[in-house]
Parts: structure tokens; sequence; C-alpha cells
């Protein structure tokens, strides 16, 4: 069963325009998860308020804990667009596999993504910053 994913108009707006007129050409890497962004953003339920997102939501540039369940290990990383992306500073793509697959989930969920070494199990333990919750509409 698929898991119900949320999203707000502007997030949704902005990565649908990215996906029709890229700022930049996709990395290599990220190409192969245009689609599944794609899908993820069809399936999407939209707050029409930004107000009333939950505060345990992840959307686009929220900070998070993850729970990497197959090696007992925690990440904390912010989900950003792909131009904003920065391993060394831990911003993940919205187009690498882990961003994709977070997009949309809340506290709590679990999912599965396949990283370069293989299918890998995380937990979402906490949302420790989201532009929403924090009043940050503009961003």
């Amino acid at each position: 069963m698929t898991k119900t994913i949320w999203t707000t108009p502007k997030d949704r707006d902005r990565l649908r325009e990215f996906l029709e007129n890229p700022i930049t050409q996709p990395d290599e890497r990220e190409r192969p998860h245009l689609r599944e962004l794609a899908g993820e953003l069809e399936r999407a339920e939209v707050f029409e308020d930004a107000g009333e997102v939950p505060p345990d939501l992840i959307t686009m540039r929220s900070r998070v804990r993850l729970a990497n369940l197959s090696t007992g290990s925690e990440l904390e990383c912010t989900l950003v667009y792909p131009e904003e992306s920065d391993a060394s500073r831990a911003r993940i793509s919205v187009l690498a596999p882990l961003g994709t697959a977070m997009l949309g989930l809340r506290a709590g969920d679990t999912f599965e993504v396949r990283l370069p070494r293989g299918e890998t199990q995380f937990r979402v333990e906490e949302i420790l910053y989201q532009p929403e919750a924090a009043g940050d509409f503009h961003l």
C-alpha cells in the first residue's frame, strides 16, 4: 500500500516548474529520479493554506533527523532543491533517491530507498526545522 504524501502549493508548483524547465541540467545521477519525483507530485495531497501544514511534515527546506534502520545510525539533513544540494553540509537534493523518498512524509513514518549500497530502510525521527511551522513562508 502506498502512503499518502502531502505538500504545499508552493513546493508543488516550484517542483513542477523545475521538472518542466530545469534551471540547470540535472546531474547524471539525478536524471532517473525526475520520473519518480513527478510521480510523487502526481499522487500528493496538497494543503491549500501553507499555514495549515502540520509541523511534523517534511516539506522543501525542512531539516530532519532520520534513523537508518539498516545500520542503526542517524542522519541529520535538509531537503533542498537540486541547485542547493551540498553533500558536505547534508543538503540532500529532492532529486536524490533519499530526497525524493522523504518528501511529504511525517515524523514516525518509515520508508525504503534504493541507495548505491542497496535497499535501505529509514524512519523519520524528528522534524528539526520546517519553514511553514517557523512562519518562513517565503522560502
